[in-house]
This record gives C-alpha cells, sequence and structure tokens, in this order.
C-alpha cells in the first residue's frame, strides 16, 4: 500500500489543456504534461494503476493506496487560500484518520489494522507552495515580514515535526519526506533558491528516529536532485508551455495555448512544475539513489524492503 500526503494532483484550477496532454486518460488536474512524480514512483513500487485521490477512493481501493494532495496547499493553514478551495496539510491528516478507520474496519480489528498500516508506505512532500502561495506575496501574507527565510524555514520545519508525529499516531511507520524543490525558472524563484539545502530536513530525520524509534523516516533531497539534473536537459531556464501569473502566485499554463513539442528536452513544464521528462529522473534517483546526497540515510527502495 502507498499513502500519498501533500503533493499536487487535486483536479481543479489546472484541469485544462495543455495540462495533461501526454497523460494517457488527459487532463486531470495534475501540474504537469504527463505524470508526475508520484505517478512513477507508484509504477517503480509496483503498482498497475496511478494511486487514486481522496475524493474517488472507496470501498477497497483504499487498501491499494490513497492520494491526499491539494493543489496550492501547505503545510501552514493559510497557504495558497488566495487561490481558492484547497486542503492544507492538517485537514489531509483529517482525511487520512477517515481512511485509517476503514482500514481497521476491513482488517478485522485494530491489531490486524495497525499490521497493514505499518507495512505502507507513506509519502509526504512540503511542496514549494509554502514559499510562493505564501512568503513570497508580502502583499497577501505577513509572514515574510515576521520572519527571515532561515526563521521561516524553522517554523515550518517545526509544524511539519508535529504533522509527522500525528501521521505516525495515525499508524505510519514507512515515511519519504520529499524535500523543497527548487522553486521553477521565474527569476524572482531563483533568487532565493540558495537557502534550500534540505539541511533542517535532515537533523528532521535524525530528530524523528530518536523519538519514534519504531518507525523509517528517509529524505529525498529534491533541490540537490534536481539542481544536478538540469544540465542534462537542453532548455532549464524556461516553462515548455506559454505562462501567464494567477492571482499574483504560480506561473501557470495559459488555457489551450499550444506547448513546446519537444517536451523531453525541457526540465519545467510551467513556471514551477516540471515536465514529466524533470518528473522520470527524479523519481529513479529517488527510488534507487545515484549519489550519497540524492537520499537520507536511505533510498525508497531499501525502504520498501525493510
Amino acid at each position: 500500500m502507498a499513502i500519498t500526503i501533500s503533493f499536487q494532483l487535486q483536479p481543479g484550477p489546472i484541469n485544462y489543456l495543455p495540462y495533461g496532454i501526454d497523460f494517457p486518460t488527459g487532463r486531470t488536474g495534475r501540474f504537469s504534461n504527463g505524470q508526475n512524480m508520484v505517478d512513477i514512483l507508484a509504477d517503480l513500487l509496483g503498482f498497475d494503476n496511478p494511486i487514486p485521490s481522496f475524493a474517488t477512493a472507496s470501498g477497497l481501493d483504499i487498501l491499494k493506496g490513497v492520494n491526499y494532495a491539494s493543489g496550492s496547499s501547505g503545510i501552514r493553514d493559510e497557504t495558497g487560500q488566495h487561490l481558492g478551495a484547497r486542503i492544507n496539510m492538517n485537514n489531509q491528516l483529517l482525511n487520512h484518520q477517515y481512511i485509517e478507520s476503514g482500514i481497521v474496519n476491513m482488517s478485522g480489528d485494530k491489531e490486524s489494522g495497525a499490521k497493514y498500516l505499518c507495512k505502507s508506505i507513506y509519502t509526504v512532500g512540503i511542496t514549494c507552495c509554502n514559499y510562493i502561495s505564501n512568503y513570497l506575496l508580502p502583499q497577501l501574507y505577513p509572514t515574510s515580514r515576521l520572519h527571515t527565510p532561515d526563521q521561516y524555514a524553522r517554523v515550518l520545519t517545526q509544524q511539519y515535526s508535529q504533522q509527522l508525529k500525528t501521521l505516525y499516531n495515525y499508524g505510519a511507520r514507512k515515511v519519504v519526506l520529499f524535500g523543497l524543490a527548487p522553486l521553477g525558472c521565474t527569476l524572482p524563484n531563483i533568487a532565493i533558491d540558495g537557502t534550500n539545502n534540505g539541511s533542517s530536513l535532515k537533523t528532521l530525520v535524525d530528530d524523528l528516529h530518536n523519538d519514534l524509534q519504531d518507525a523509517e523516516f528517509i529524505f529525498i533531497n529534491i533541490y540537490e536532485i534536481m539542481s544536478s539534473i538540469s544540465t542534462g536537459f537542453r532548455v532549464s531556464d524556461r516553462p515548455c508551455c506559454e505562462v501567464i501569473a494567477r492571482n499574483n502566485a504560480n506561473l501557470v499554463c495559459i488555457p489551450f495555448r499550444i506547448p513546446c513539442e519537444n517536451r523531453d528536452e525541457y526540465l519545467w513544464w510551467d513556471g514551477t512544475h516540471p515536465t514529466e521528462a524533470g518528473n522520470l529522473m527524479v523519481a529513479r534517483r529517488s527510488y534507487s539513489s545515484q549519489f550519497p546526497s540524492d537520499t537520507y540515510t536511505i533510498d525508497m527502495h531499501g525502504q520498501a524492503q525493510l
């Protein structure tokens, strides 16, 4: 079983072409031209189909995994509120609590349900929305006036730690933490990328291991992986689709405009999200690390064997 929390997959404002132009069923709300990283990781882990969303999973489907993701959501409750309806991390955890209860009922008793959940892999991505839909919008959110970048990172890490302990209390024992990705190919985002080295999440993994010794938390250094693969793409400084700012935030594809034809040669699909080709390279190195800096302490393949 795989459980995905806080990755962007929810159908919504970007459920239009050219998003999904290369996905088998067309547009689905994924922020990419085709598969996102979670889809590819599901393939690598042996799943026949993408993990169903919380909104569509029912019956025995929940035993195969559930995706709780919501576009523009974040660790902080207010993140992305200017973009409309979204499900923040705390509410995603409540949704998982509901699913956990269903799994316990199907298993027959709480002990059997707990055994099932402890073998499951939980992937949790904090996404860059905590910055581009909060900290980098001083006209809408006060966080950048209240905190320096380092202080804000500590605030996020502290809240994230509590949320992960809540997830542990709901049965999680194998948890994959995806670090912050580069904030896209737009100039305002490039300017602060130097602060995202993942050291705080490595420390968080160590702290969680000390506090929750029967769990295995691992960290995927998305920032380092994406920085290193950028040289393998012919175009890494501009998006494949034509973009427009949406509500002073993400640079999203203009609806129904024709994107670039050579999408495999582009790292970025829109202003902040990778192409399927970019997602594929990141997912492969998350599952089976190429360099020691890719993952901490082990990669996803190693965790799956535990």
